[in-house]
């Protein structure tokens, strides 16, 4: 039996069984004031992954993997829709000062304009492996199991390479701290 008869089986099985709960789901993560009907976006969600489905290797938790691309789906509707553009920036501006506080270890938390900017170029002046574990981890809030799960690298590794990331950034920020104190 292909993948495809058997991927679509269990995406039709899990949509018709799920609905209600998929639109709740994304329901209760799109505000309001977003002009996208839920149902919009599961419709978009479903198309994209059964036009898909003979692509994907086996599935084997389907929830998962549907919800996933919700979720997905939902970052990306919030991300460009222009009414909540501060709202992300806002929150991207906080992620930055929690993550200023590893690599500054500042006990006040005040940390200048110059030294976020400095900070944020130093993150995507990284090696690809290292600049996208911080992204992810830090910034987009994945947990080490979800990157393994995507990605088939071994958390031990991504722990690593953060850990690796954070060192580079440290020592390269340390010099730049110095000279703005």
């Amino acid at each position: 039996m292909n993948h495809q008869s058997e991927n679509n089986k269990k995406l039709n099985a899990f949509f018709n069984e799920e609905y209600t709960s998929l639109k709740t789901y994304v329901s209760s993560n799109i505000k309001a004031s977003i002009n996208r009907d839920a149902e919009d976006i599961i419709q978009d969600v479903a198309l994209k992954l059964f036009t898909g489905a003979d692509r994907y290797s086996p599935i084997n938790n389907v929830a998962s993997f549907v919800y996933r691309a919700l979720k997905n789906k939902v970052i990306d509707v919030m991300r460009t829709s222009k009414k909540n553009r501060v709202d992300y920036d806002t929150q991207n501006e906080n992620k930055l000062i929690e993550f200023a506080s590893i690599i500054y270890e500042s006990a006040d938390n005040s940390y200048p304009e110059q030294m976020k900017e400095a900070l944020k170029s130093a993150i995507l002046g990284l090696k690809p492996d290292y600049k996208n574990i911080i992204i992810a981890i830090d910034f987009e809030g994945y947990t080490y199991k979800e990157i393994e799960k995507e990605t088939g690298i071994p958390i031990g590794t991504l722990m690593s390479r953060r850990h690796r990331a954070i060192s580079l950034l440290y020592k390269k920020l340390k010099h730049k701290k110095e000279i703005i104190n």
